[in-house]
């Protein structure tokens, strides 16, 4: 646990007044603080517009805020507080320097996933609704740098919706959420961000493949070293989504594959995301 920060020390008195005024200052303190990270990012938009743009999505970076939020949160506030007003503040910030929308997959039920992207993106991000993972995944393939949200399991009647994410031009998966899992988060339905490939700003601690073998033997399932986040058939035989630590290549994969007597698994990427984070 990190040692506390000195700074000015918070009276220890009865008189409501004083304690009142303290609160007052704080709020001055932090609505100042607000204005001062606009202002650099201000400077921020205008330098980046003067070495030709890129991406104001930064999914490591947020993933490694989030998880230091966490590792130094205590006392009486909440963390799913804390993670909220953070997540606000980043994602509001973000849309300053890009506007962008969000799109997501209500197919499966509208509440859940709207927490989620509420949670993580705010109010000032508009809001598209879209029925299925193949109508998310065409507006963000049509947009100008908009997100998309779709959930892990997606479900049965989505049939293997990852496959439309193949190809170098095709949106990828470039974030998990929530950044900081836990049993009891308030927004805690495991969800996919979707973009436009991110190229260099893309976090690669796991990566996401689409599979498809001709045949499958459960019993392989543990020498695979992959996580299969979903599968259906089709014409062609088994479609998988698999997650596999960045440490394990293709090559890795498609070797177990072959070595199993299961075949060529004709593995092709479709984004990433940062290492998952639990705090119980």
């Amino acid at each position: 646990m990190p040692e506390d920060k000195p700074g000015k020390t918070i009276p220890f008195t009865a008189d409501l007044t004083v304690l009142r005024d303290e609160i007052d200052r704080i709020d001055l303190d932090m609505h100042e603080l607000l204005m001062e990270r606009g202002r650099i990012i201000d400077h921020l938009i205008e330098i980046k517009t003067k070495q030709g743009g890129g991406s104001a999505f930064r999914p490591g970076r947020e993933a490694q805020m989030m998880r230091r939020l966490a590792e130094r949160h205590k006392g009486l506030l909440p963390l799913d507080t804390a993670e909220g007003i953070w997540r606000i503040i980043i994602a509001t910030f973000t849309y300053v320097q890009s506007n962008f929308s969000i799109h997501v997959d209500v197919s499966a039920g509208d509440a859940p996933v709207r927490d989620s992207a509420r949670f993580h993106f705010g109010f000032t991000v508009p809001y598209c609704s879209h029925e299925g993972p193949g109508e998310v995944i065409r507006a963000v393939a049509a947009s100008n740098g908009d997100l998309g949200m779709v959930r892990v399991k997606a479900g049965i009647t989505a049939g293997p919706w990852w496959k439309a994410l193949e190809g170098e031009r095709t949106p990828k998966i470039i974030a998990r959420l929530p950044f900081v899992e836990r049993p009891d988060h308030p927004a805690g339905l495991p969800v996919f961000t979707l973009a436009l490939p991110l190229n260099e700003a893309a976090a690669r601690d796991t990566i996401v493949y689409s599979a498809e073998v001709e045949r499958w033997r459960d019993e392989v399932r543990p020498a695979l070293g992959a996580e299969i986040l979903g599968d259906a058939g089709t014409g062609l035989g088994l479609a998988m989504m698999l997650a596999a630590p960045g440490e394990v290549s293709r090559d890795d994969l498609a070797k177990v594959f072959e070595q199993s007597g299961i075949g060529d698994a004709r593995l092709k990427e479709i984004g990433s995301h940062a290492e998952r984070f639990e705090v119980g």
